[in-house]
Order: structure tokens, then C-alpha cells, then sequence
């Protein structure tokens, strides 16, 4: 199977549906406010994984109720709140894929392949039961519960195993060692400008507004964008850091994001200034 996940991987044949079907995504969700709330801006987490809960739940309960006798409402109800609920959290994994980087949109193009193979076999299977042939409904469900599982397999591994959606800056956090650092001298900050840092092996960025000081993570949590390289921008009156590969944006007041496709919120420092020196540690 580990062979199979990394053919998928690289296979640059994928290339050419997958850069047509990212476009398409992206010329069809242009709004901000739009993609911002499919990636989950406002829940502070992607909300993809969130909502295929509603008909993976629906879907393994409706295969467990239709071995039970007398349940064919039960199971028709079942296979048809996942059928339906399946269709927003599509729209919300697509608006996600879009952004990804090339070998996992790959895996991700597959994932989605699996999944769509299963809903249409929902769909038929609903179909069926409503037109009372709840034999060919129970059959086109068990094979629409394979496919889905095949896709949930690929799902997991694009998140688990390439990381997709996850904080990618969570884990420089291990790299600091406990206790204050020294990241600067207040008097020789400016104001209003990103200065990259570096503490322990790990690169930070400051940011001086007045007398107080942010201290960030430099790599961005959505695809460990350079944060340094961005650009500050005031958005909704609160002075913000925009990545520059992607487009998100994070208060540098506290770290919350305002704009995906990160859905993480990034990584602020608690900070001090002892005699001018300007210090950090972990959070």
C-alpha cells in the first residue's frame, strides 16, 4: 500500500486534470469571505474534517441498521442525511485542495475521485429504496461504504502523513529550549516592520508597535510559507502579517488568522522587555 500511496504521489499524469480542476475551484470561489469560511477561518481549525463526520456517521450507521429487520425507513433516513451532507463538506475539501502543493493535490485528486465514486453509489442506492427496491438499495450502499473507506484511507494519509491542512508550525515549538531568550534590543527595533530573529535553532519574527512587541513564528502554519517576506497590512483596524505564498493573514497582535486558507491560528511568543532587551519563551 506504501508503494501505491507514493506512485500516486508522483504521478505527474494527475497534473492535467488536477491544474484544470484547481482552477475551476478557484475561478468559482473567488469570494474571501466565502473560501474564508469553508477552510474554517472562523472556527480556528479546518472545518473539512469537521464536516465529513455527518455522512461518515449517516453511511456506517445505515450499513450496521440495515442488518437489523423492520429498519428500512431507519436506513433509508440514514442514506439520505449522508448523501445530502456530503455535498458541503465536498465543496469545503475542494476550496481546501486548492491550495495544497502539487504531489498532494495528487493524493488529494484521488481521495476525491474515491469519495465522489461513493456518493454517486448513495445516491443511486437512495434511488433505489425510495423506488422500494431496498435489495439494490443495501448492495449500492455496502459498495458506496468501500469506496468512501477507500477515500477516507487517502484522506487520512494527505493529512496525516503529508500534513495537508495541519499547523506545519507547531512543531518548531520542540526546538526551543525552556526559559527567556534574548531576541533584541527595544531601542534598536523599528516601528512598524518585520525583523527576523532567530531563537535556538528556530526563526521568529518581531514586530514593534509603540513599546510593545510581537514575537511570531516565521514559518506560516498553513505550507511553512516565509512569513518574513511578507507584507503587514491593516485589516479590520488590527495590523496584520500576509504570507506571501498563499495569501493568509494573522494579527500580530495575537496571532489570530482573519484570512485562509490557513485555519490555524499562528504562533505568538509571550514577551518582556528587562533593561531594553527585548525577550521570549515558549508559550
Amino acid at each position: 500500500m506504501r508503494e501505491l500511496l507514493t506512485k500516486i504521489e508522483q504521478a505527474t499524469g494527475l497534473d492535467r486534470v488536477g491544474d484544470r480542476l484547481q482552477r475551476a475551484v478557484q475561478g468559482t470561489l473567488r469570494s474571501q469571505r466565502v473560501r474564508d469560511a469553508l477552510h474554517g477561518v472562523w472556527l480556528g481549525h479546518p472545518l473539512h474534517p469537521a464536516m465529513v463526520q455527518v455522512p461518515v456517521g449517516a453511511w456506517i450507521s445505515a450499513a450496521v441498521v440495515d442488518l437489523l429487520p423492520g429498519q428500512r425507513r431507519a436506513a433509508t433516513a440514514l442514506v439520505g442525511l449522508g448523501t445530502v451532507s456530503a455535498l458541503p463538506a465536498a465543496v469545503a475539501g475542494l476550496n481546501d485542495w486548492a491550495t495544497l502543493s502539487r504531489d498532494q493535490r495528487r493524493i488529494g485528486l484521488v481521495h476525491a475521485a474515491a469519495n465522489t465514486v461513493g456518493l454517486a453509489l448513495y445516491a443511486g442506492s437512495l434511488a433505489a429504496r425510495l423506488n422500494g427496491r431496498h435489495g439494490l438499495g443495501r448492495a449500492l450502499s455496502y459498495l458506496g461504504l468501500s469506496a468512501a473507506s477507500g477515500g477516507a484511507y487517502l484522506g487520512g494519509h494527505l493529512a496525516y502523513k503529508q500534513g495537508a491542512q495541519a499547523s506545519q508550525s507547531v512543531s518548531e515549538l520542540h526546538l526551543i529550549s525552556d526559559g527567556w531568550h534574548r531576541v533584541g534590543d527595544l531601542g534598536s527595533l523599528p516601528r512598524h516592520e518585520l525583523v527576523t530573529k532567530k531563537i535556538d535553532d528556530v526563526s521568529v519574527i518581531l514586530y514593534r508597535d509603540g513599546d510593545d512587541v510581537t514575537v511570531m513564528l516565521e514559518r506560516c502554519p498553513h505550507q511553512s510559507g516565509p512569513l518574513a517576506e511578507g507584507t503587514v497590512e491593516q485589516i479590520d483596524g488590527h495590523a496584520c502579517v500576509v504570507c506571501p505564498w498563499h495569501g493568509s493573514a494573522f494579527r500580530l497582535n495575537g496571532g489570530e488568522v482573519v484570512h485562509g486558507p490557513a485555519a490555524n491560528d499562528q504562533i505568538v511568543l509571550p514577551t518582556r522587555v528587562v533593561s531594553g532587551r527585548v525577550e521570549a519563551r515558549l508559550p
